[in-house]
């Protein structure tokens, strides 16, 4: 038969250019795409057969070989499936109508600098193309199911190749790699060993339908070895729940997710429609170490048609989700995917989106039928899931429903704000709670003293994000949530309370003594008034209730922001012997040095008490030491 030779289209011939002369970052991913390939053509076959009774094509051993010729440096990826006819061949494989390469091209004409195009390069598919990376000669022979003619194809990747028909073809097709040498310094492996290629069989190849059989190298006497099948073939997202152990569960998660101990949860969808995608996620029992580092890789693992393409696929789950590992397989993506390109495809938004209520309602199903579990749940990943309720407002109802609290009423449980809400006296209109580094911090506050003896609940909130969040929510089926250390708390009066009378005789009693410490001590407060909220303490600092708190202020700065100081409210506690006593004073000594340093004092103690450093440290030495002396 006579042989035609043709040019590429000139962007194919781009292309081949840069498989031959560019750095990639990864040379392996050409198995994962001839590969594929193959899968794709057995899969045609198979439908083909089943809508046409007229073609005789026997269906009954679908597969995937590799063969590997030590001697002759080729690797042969071959299969019987549905093949292709003349014109295909040079429809689809001289130009780039199918291959994705003209999306692949805008792509590397953007990046910036030779390090982002080696990256995007990387993590496209590049389909038939990318033997072109590992070989100097490629041979495609192939012959469409129902025709009596193969097509042979030939190129070096020189900007031509070659066709013609022959006659002798078996159906499907057969692409051999005339293997370049292996130079480990460019990352161009041995495609000649068998370790190498059951490697990444192992890691790209997997789980696809087809089994992928090893031929074997050939020997002196023209022989192979007994095919040996690589693939696990085993896609556990693609079987109903009845046909797979819990072991295997077990296994798959302590492979994908590094983790030697068994997942807490394990979670399955199928979705349906338009668009259709099998997932496989689980819920880990242990937080990582690195959790809260920014340099935390996470992400589900991402599949098309049970081929990989990539590790820790970000654009699957929100960040407050990190710490879910599992599987995504999607019917309907292109092999030729990029981490940019996805973070922009409305499908893979549609299943964030899906994803992300599957995980909070298995989350909230643990809540419910299994306290323990959920407890473990919440113990190890509680404050990166609260990130959620600042960072992803549709989902925030769906939040609160599922986050807990350790709270004042009992010490190792918490509560979530339903039962909060739920078990609130008659009168309570607010959700009381209380922000700090530890609960031993918070529990023993100056601001909890009402609170605790007038026996109402408080959260006991003791993350960072916690100074956040309850900004951003703002309340819970009405109940507004309300800091105990910010703006002015009025509870419900004690039955040994005094009159109104008798109050407002109090506040004209010590109207001197707030109005001149204030003036002492305008630099740090702004406001010098009595307190309800303390009942043993003789003072307490509390911020306005739109004030940043001190902690916010710290965590921004941490972060690199400035925020302007704020001065905060002092209240003082006029049933307190030391408060009494510093009345007193004023009353008869009026503005004196030693009062002042006692105003200083009294405000530096309500510094202490909530955690916090004294402005001038050596100073309150000083005067605390000055003081004990005096006593003595």
């Amino acid at each position: 038969m006579p042989t035609e030779t043709f040019e590429f289209q000139v962007e194919a011939r781009q292309l081949l250019q840069l498989m031959i002369h560019s750095v990639y970052s990864n040379k392996d991913v050409f198995l994962r795409e001839l590969v594929s390939n193959a899968s794709d053509a057995l899969d045609k076959l198979r439908l083909a057969v089943l809508r046409d009774d007229t073609l005789d094509a026997d269906v009954s051993d679908l597969h995937i070989e590799l063969e590997i010729d030590r001697e002759a440096r080729t690797l042969t990826v071959r299969d019987n499936g549905i093949g292709m006819s003349y014109d295909e061949v040079g429809q689809l494989i001289g130009t780039i109508a199918n291959s994705g390469t003209a999306a692949f091209l805008r792509e590397l004409k953007e990046a910036q600098d030779a390090a982002g195009a080696e990256g995007l390069i990387g993590q496209f598919g590049v389909g038939f193309y990318s033997g072109f990376m590992v070989a100097d000669e490629v041979t495609l022979l192939t012959r469409r199911a129902g025709e009596p003619q193969g097509t042979r194809w030939t190129s070096r990747g020189e900007g031509t190749y070659t066709l013609e028909r022959v006659d002798d073809a078996p159906r499907g097709t057969s692409v051999v790699l005339h293997l370049k040498p292996a130079d480990p310094d460019n990352q161009l492996h041995d495609y000649t060993s068998v370790w190498k290629i059951k490697e990444i069989v192992k890691r790209y190849s997997d789980f696809i339908t087809w089994p992928v059989k090893l031929v074997g190298e050939k020997d002196g006497d023209g022989g192979a070895a007994e095919p040996e099948t690589l693939n696990s073939m085993k896609a556990l997202w693609a079987r109903s729940r009845e046909e797979v152990s819990e072991e295997e569960y077990h296994e798959l998660y302590k492979h994908i997710g590094h983790d030697w101990r068994e997942p807490l949860e394990t979670i399955q969808l199928q979705a349906e429609g338009t668009f259709e995608y099998q997932a496989l996620l689980f819920l880990p029992s242990h937080a990582p170490h690195d959790l809260f580092n920014q340099n935390f890789r996470h992400g589900l693992q991402l599949y098309v048609k049970r081929v990989f393409i990539m590790d820790d696929c970000e654009a699957l789950l929100p960040p407050y989700l990190r710490f879910v590992k599992g599987v995504v397989d999607a019917q309907d993506l292109s092999l030729n995917v990029s981490r940019e390109i996805l973070q922009q495809d409305r499908h893979i938004r549609m299943m964030q989106r899906r994803l992300t209520k599957k995980v909070l309602a298995s989350v909230k199903s643990m809540l419910t039928g299994d306290a323990e579990r959920y407890a473990t749940f919440w113990r190890e990943f509680g404050p990166v899931l609260k990130e959620g309720l600042v960072t992803d407002p549709d989902n925030r109802d769906a939040l609160l429903a599922v986050v807990s609290f350790a709270t004042t009423r009992g010490e190792g449980e918490t509560v979530t704000l339903k039962q909060y809400v739920e078990r609130m006296p008659d009168g309570q209109d607010d959700i009381y709670y209380i922000t700090g580094e530890s609960r031993e911090s918070v529990d023993g506050s100056p601001h909890m003293e009402a609170f605790r003896e007038r026996g109402i609940e408080v959260l006991l909130l003791t993350d960072p994000v916690d100074e956040v969040w309850t900004d951003a929510v703002g309340g819970f089926e009405g109940k507004r949530l309300r800091s105990v250390t910010k703006g002015e708390i009025d509870l419900a009066a004690r039955e040994d309370d005094r009159s109104e009378d008798d109050r407002e005789k109090q506040a004209e009693a010590y109207a001197g003594l707030l109005g001149w410490m204030r003036e002492r001590l305008e630099e740090d407060v702004k406001e010098v008034r009595l307190s309800t909220r303390l009942t043993v303490s003789p003072a307490c600092l509390v911020a306005d209730a739109n004030d940043m708190t001190p902690a916010l202020e710290s965590m921004y700065r941490a972060m690199g922001q400035e925020v302007p100081r704020a001065r905060r409210i002092l209240e003082l506690n006029p049933d307190h012997a030391l408060v009494k006593g510093l009345n007193e004073a004023y009353g008869e000594r009026g503005d004196r040095a030693e009062l002042t340093e006692t105003a200083e004092l009294l405000h530096t103690l309500a510094v202490l008490a909530e955690g916090g450093r004294p402005k001038d440290p050596a100073r309150f030495v000083q005067q605390m030491a000055d003081r004990l002396e005096r006593t003595l």
